[in-house]
């Protein structure tokens, strides 16, 4: 299906992948992982081949069909659901064909075109096309479009929703291999659960860049490993590499140790004799010994990021209460009747569909937005570490991560606010430079650091791990797991939610509860209800 033949890629003066070689088979799913920067989408690009590898060469089966989430999405008048059937390229020949067809037959036919009519008409069928619609709108109903939105134009979604409409597309094209970048980060959790169960049966060959660990152990059967400019492809899902990874590293510690003893042995002896001529010889022997053997490369500590959230310097209790609140915008309401408290300590996950009201709920919390009514009770030493959806987009690109913290605490001398830039790995000219060529990921880690530097005693972390490598995921669970005071956490990573959460709230059907199980027993209901809603559906078109 597909073969990487000793390729090397560079982006400008750096190497990003050399001398790599695998080969993925055809129904192969393949997670692609490794640290922000590495050059996983720059490989993406050229298996689309939008650029040429450097060295080597990428060969693809032949007329391999391929498909991919495109990144542009026009603000067309055209409905959803017709936008993402136009993915299924195959379907649309089809159709066009019968309609080129019919005309020609309604004005003059002939028996070639009967048949070719009869020969289109076979071939709809053979593809489904006939229960198409049927199919796409399910598949947005599984992406979080609601029936009535399917019908909208394209140009009234926002750009999140917009790149779900590409998502569909993708998933909608008869592709023989499938590419999909990071497919979650403009999912909620209910989505992501959806499109986890979706690939898990997909049939095509498929390459997953994701840093979602539960995503991929439920996706992928096989690991494509990029690291320190080499590629090591793994049989098995994220778990099972991790497992492999470390038996392969510490075999290859204990031969380094090994080899090098015995390269200290033979420099010891040649060090020693080759001067005495009865031993030139021998020692001459050695040298070419060390000359001709392979040398077994250390194994390299990992770099890794860490961090910590700033202890508060009080810590209420409760540090918010809300009985009958209401949470909206304007005079719409989309929350009521909510009854809950957060103590310090609690760690609490907010699941629900994009638009029930998370994010909403997570600015009247932040008092970034007023609640609509209710009694809010705020702790007068209440202080909020926000981290908003879109918290990227707040910061300067002009100014530097310097700047943004001095903005934070004028008073500070330069040295505190350098040694504390310097705890979440900016170091030198990259503090005092603007960071708009930060990437997605360094912006990221700035934010969290901004968030933490007020030593807030209540966290609101509205799908944080965007932009986050497995690394970074790791350092902010750990974080999390560390701080003193309370957190309410949005995002569809599941393993951060499993490891950091023991309390859910579900946003649902108008209002916000407890919600009494674990995350399977939630994926449990969320697929009880995904059928019960393709039940009512079918009854009403029936």
């Amino acid at each position: 299906m597909l073969a990487l033949q000793n390729i090397t890629i560079r982006r400008h003066t750096r190497t990003l992948i050399e001398g790599a070689t695998c080969t993925v088979y055809a129904g192969q799913r393949v997670g692609v992982i490794g640290k922000n920067g590495v050059g996983k989408s720059t490989l993406f690009s050229a298996i689309r081949g939008e650029l040429l590898p450097d060295l080597g060469r990428i060969d693809l089966s032949k007329n391999v069909v391929l498909a991919n989430v495109s990144q542009d999405t026009p603000a067309l008048e055209q409905p959803a659901l017709d936008y993402a059937l136009d993915g299924d390229l195959e379907l649309r020949e089809v159709e066009a064909r019968l309609r080129d067809l019919e005309q020609r037959i309604e004005h003059h036919a002939t028996e070639a075109d009967i048949n070719a009519l009869v020969d289109a008409h076979d071939r709809l069928t053979t593809i489904d096309g006939y229960g198409a619609r049927a199919r796409a709108a399910q598949l947005l109903h599984g992406l979080g479009f609601v029936p009535d939105q399917q019908e909208n134009p394209v140009a009234s979604f926002s750009g999140g929703w917009r790149m779900r409409l590409n998502l569909a597309r993708a998933l909608l094209r008869r592709s023989d291999l499938l590419l999909l970048d990071e497919p979650t980060n403009h999912l909620d959790m209910d989505a992501a659960l959806w499109l986890q169960e979706t690939l898990a049966t997909h049939n095509g060959t498929l390459l997953l860049i994701s840093h979602d660990r539960e995503f991929l152990d439920a996706v992928c059967t096989h690991t494509l490993h990029l690291e320190r400019e080499r590629a090591t492809l793994y049989a098995g899902n994220y778990s099972q590499f991790e497992r492999q990874r470390a038996e392969r590293l510490a075999q290859q510690s204990q031969m380094h140790t090994k080899q090098q003893e015995k390269v200290a042995h033979l420099q010891s002896f040649i060090q020693r004799f080759k001067t005495h001529a009865s031993k030139a010889r021998q020692a001459q022997s050695r040298i070419k010994a060390l000359e001709r053997m392979e040398m077994v490369a250390p194994v390299l500590a990992e770099n890794e990021f860490e961090f910590r959230f700033r202890r508060p310097e009080k810590i209420p209790s409760p540090v918010i209460h809300i009985s009958n609140g209401q949470v909206g915008y304007g005079d719409k309401v989309l929350l009521r009747n909510l009854r809950l408290s957060l103590e310090p300590g609690e760690r609490v996950a907010l699941l629900g569909a994009n638009g029930a009201g998370k994010s909403t709920l997570m600015k009247s919390l932040a008092g970034t937005q007023e609640f609509l009514g209710g009694d809010i009770i705020r702790s007068p030493d209440l202080r909020v570490g926000y981290y908003a959806q879109h918290q990227l987009e707040q910061l300067d690109p002009t100014a530097s991560a310097f700047l943004h913290l001095r903005r934070l605490d004028p008073k500070a001398s330069e040295q505190n606010l350098r040694d504390y830039l310097g705890r979440f790995s900016f170091h030198g000219d990259q503090q005092m430079g603007p960071i708009e060529p930060f990437s997605g990921g360094e912006k990221a880690r700035l934010a969290l650091a901004l968030v933490a530097y007020m030593r807030p005693n209540l966290l609101l972390l509205d799908e944080p791990t965007n932009h986050l490598d497995l690394e970074m995921r790791q350092a902010l669970e750990m974080a999390i797991n560390d701080y003193a005071g309370a957190v309410l956490l949005v995002s569809h990573d599941r393993h951060l939610v499993q490891n950091v959460c023991d309390t859910l709230w579900r946003v649902a059907d108008g209002t916000c509860e407890i919600f009494d199980g674990d995350l399977d027993d939630y994926a449990t209901w969320l697929r009880e209800t995904r059928r019960k809603a393709q039940r009512n559906f079918k009854n009403k078109a029936a």
